[in-house]
């Protein structure tokens, strides 16, 4: 579901009370925990955090006046996707976690090429989330993404 929000507040307030809740805990944890330099802004309808033009003047290849995506959350009809494209283009990352997510919940992990959906609401990994921030910095990501996704 997108939601028209100019700012992540708005999309917030623009949710159901339980949702409002979740999504507000996880941006929390995305704010504390990103390393520095990703930028938090309203990004496909959703919550982004991405590598701003200041840092990276190329911007994201299938659009280029789009800063580079990293993250984004979203408060779907039946879930709450965590979109992480490092997870997507780093076979190790994927790995660490996929491995991880069982001891952080009860639930079978949902997850597509970089989508996490998190169908049950009180079995969110909020601690496997944390550690998953602190994986990959802007540096990271950038010659991750010019390595293994930018068209050359």
């Amino acid at each position: 579901m997108q939601y028209k929000a100019n700012s992540a507040e708005h999309y917030i307030e623009q949710l159901p009370e339980e949702r409002q809740k979740i999504i507000s805990r996880i941006r929390k944890i995305f704010l504390d925990k990103l390393p520095s330099g990703f930028e938090e802004q309203m990004s496909y309808g959703m919550l982004g955090y991405v590598v701003p033009h200041s840092i990276y003047p190329d911007g994201y290849h299938c659009n280029p006046k789009l800063p580079l995506p990293f993250i984004n959350l979203a408060s779907q009809k039946n879930y709450v996707a965590l979109y992480h494209s490092g997870i997507y283009a780093d076979k190790n990352l994927y790995n660490w976690f996929v491995s991880e997510y069982p001891k952080h919940s009860k639930r079978k992990l949902d997850m597509g090429k970089s989508c996490i959906r998190f169908k049950k609401m009180d079995d969110i990994p909020y601690e496997l989330i944390k550690e998953l921030c602190t994986k990959m910095t802007v540096d990271d990501w950038v010659n991750l993404y010019e390595k293994n996704i930018k068209k050359k």
